[in-house]
């Protein structure tokens, strides 16, 4: 199984809002197989505006820490012509352009899961589930995908 980040949740890991909404990203991000972990590029150029804007990073240390997660999940899903087109056609609906061409990207890789608080939970594109992390108790899926703590 594979998931695809949302921007929120890398935020939340580089301490942008709460205690408890980092530790719970931190927590999903220390279970989750590497391997089966999917960054929308979309996410990594959110991340730098966030960590630029709210955060009051210099942009030095937002780049650091955009390579940093780029490191630590290879797996990026680009924002292809065909998932900027799908996104075009979601975004139609429901959802922002920029949200639907995370949730496009994720379907495009292959995901099952979009970890995301910003969309709506529940929500099925293309056999992607976004879930929320930080809703209790966490989705069956997102729960079966964690490695057991150690």
């Amino acid at each position: 199984m594979r998931a695809a980040l949302d921007t929120n949740v890398l935020a939340y890991a580089e301490g942008v809002g709460s205690r408890a909404k980092k530790n719970v990203a931190l927590a999903i991000l220390e279970r989750l197989p590497l391997s089966s972990v999917v960054i929308p590029v979309q996410v990594l150029g959110e991340l730098f505006r966030v960590l630029v804007r709210k955060q009051g990073l210099k942009p030095i240390q937002a780049r650091n820490a955009i390579l940093h997660w780029r490191n630590a999940f290879s797996n990026l899903s680009e924002t292809s012509a065909d998932v900027l087109l799908a996104a075009v056609d979601l975004a139609q609906d429901q959802f922002s352009i920029w949200d639907a061409v995370i949730l496009c990207a994720a379907a495009e890789a292959g995901c099952q899961l979009l970890l995301s608080e910003d969309m709506q939970d529940g929500f099925v594109y293309k056999g992607v589930t976004v879930v929320n992390p930080f809703r209790e108790p966490w989705h069956p899926l997102l729960d079966a995908m964690l490695e057991p703590l150690s």
